[in-house]
């Protein structure tokens, strides 16, 4: 794809930074006649008199800045070209510091600048830093304190009620208290190419395709079917790691020592199956191979994602113009629910310990996550799946909702399915590293130059090397 170069630079530190808009801007997709939620008002006390005058928030891409100029009621641009020159929300200047993500430079940044935060001086004090799931349990778990508990910001349970439950147990902490909030939910679907359904299936209709892929039994039937007429079931074994360790019983680390969920190994097993049986590849995510079945006339079925990549990693972007060959253009695409629920993505909003402006970091996160208006016109004007219950049902019985990348399907009651079925009580804090080095280490095995025992070994030594205090 023309622009995943740039898209790298914004999405990737492991696994997915951003969510529905991070792979173009704002899509065509959502309703066009969407007004501002003006039932939605900055509390009186958001920003008293005796709090900080300088808001500071740490991020790794423009994403945040751009939904709270947006969005928050008040919030007024410095630059209207340039929505990272900050703004204001009263006499409150709005500072963001923006470190991308390449090279692990963001965390880095963070390690740096929390731990001494109380006794910043007043206008350099950080009050928000967005956080991704891969690594939020480093933050909300840390030794030294980093991140405010959200329920003495005076955020209350019934606030957060309409939420789904997943995104308050990536950033829950050991003790059980909620440490941030996310205004978006990233739900995943199998979104396969209709044109190889007709030939394959029979079919392209949502339902019947899911009858081919209603679990990994059936769905491997099915691939074996698509090898026999001349396609991949996906273009890599990674396309469906996400589902398996989405699905978890047992965390990677438990006191201590490395373990592997059976879940895991059964993705192993399936996927040097499909492998050596010409099912799928071993390319990597986001590499030129990967991106070369969004071109018409596709040579692989399917793909596992949620909304944001189907809209703007697919092929439809501004980036990409109609005559680019890409199957999203022609509406190629389709939707089912597929084996598992998965998520993949999302940005998680926490409040830096030592933040000395504790009620207008509060007022962001109650308007920006739990105010129903100002996330519907989330919804309308960015094509986020958002964080409400209430906000993603109504969309979902509406067609002015439909994707054209799924030639006017709606999709949305299938994420929200999704999201009810994810269980995310098994992440720890080792999760983004034993991901990385499990799937670098597996596909070594999977193209023929490993050994299993020997794959398992190569990731055990590349844990046990980034984090000295496991052992398995």
């Amino acid at each position: 794809m023309k622009n995943m170069k740039k898209v790298l630079g914004l999405m990737l530190a492991g696994a997915m930074v951003v969510p529905m808009v991070a792979c173009g801007s704002k899509t065509a997709d959502a309703p066009a006649d969407a007004a501002p939620a003006d039932t939605a008002e900055t509390t009186d006390d958001a920003a008293p008199a005796d709090e900080g005058k300088v808001l500071n928030i740490q991020c790794w891409n423009d994403e945040f800045a751009n939904r709270l100029a947006d969005h928050y009621p008040g919030f007024v641009k410095n630059d209207e070209e340039d929505v990272t020159k900050g703004g204001k929300i009263g006499d409150v200047e709005v500072k963001f510091t923006i470190t991308p993500s390449t090279d692990n430079a963001y965390q880095n940044n963070l390690d740096s600048v929390l731990p001494g935060n109380a006794d910043a001086a007043a206008d350099d004090k950080v009050d928000i830093f967005l956080l991704e799931a891969d690594y939020a349990k480093k933050y909300i778990n840390s030794d030294v304190e980093v991140t405010e508990k959200i329920s003495d910001l005076g955020i209350t349970d019934a606030d957060l009620a309409d939420q789904y439950q997943y995104t308050k147990d990536v950033v829950t902490d050991a003790k059980g208290d909620l440490r941030g909030v996310s205004w978006q939910a990233c739900p995943g679907v199998l979104i396969y190419n209709r044109e190889i359904a007709k030939s394959v299936l029979g079919s392209d209709d949502p339902a019947e395709v899911q009858k081919a892929v209603a679990d990994w039994d059936t769905y491997n039937k099915t691939a074996e079917a698509m090898k026999a007429a001349g396609y991949s079931m996906t273009v890599s074994a990674v396309d469906t790691y996400r589902v398996f360790s989405n699905n978890v019983k047992k965390p990677w680390v438990t006191d201590g020592k490395i373990t592997i969920d059976d879940n895991i190994m059964k993705w192993v097993d399936m996927s040097k199956e499909e492998v050596d049986a010409g099912e799928t590849g071993t390319a990597d995510l986001w590499g030129d191979e990967w991106n070369a079945g969004f071109k018409a006339p596709g040579t692989a079925f399917c793909y596992f994602g949620p909304a944001w990549l189907i809209n703007f990693c697919m092929g439809n972007t501004p980036d990409n113009p109609e005559d680019d060959g890409s199957i999203a253009h022609a509406g190629g695409w389709g939707a089912t629910e597929g084996p598992q629920g998965f998520y993949w993505g999302g940005t998680w909003i926490a409040a830096a310990k030592g933040t000395d402006n504790k009620t207008l970091v509060a007022d962001i996160m109650k308007q920006l996550t739990c105010n129903k208006d100002i996330m519907t016109d989330i919804v309308k004007k960015d094509s986020d799946f958002v964080n409400n219950k209430p906000a993603m049902e109504a969309a979902a019985k509406d067609d002015s909702y439909a994707f054209s990348v799924l030639g006017g399907q709606n999709p949305l009651q299938m994420f929200c399915n999704g999201c009810a079925s994810i269980d995310l009580s098994n992440m720890g804090d080792y999760d983004q590293g034993c991901n990385e080095e499990f799937q670098n280490a597996m596909k070594a095995y999977f193209d023929g130059s490993s050994s299993k025992e020997d794959a398992l070994n190569a990731f055990y030594t590349a844990v046990e090397t980034k984090y000295p205090e496991l052992s398995h």
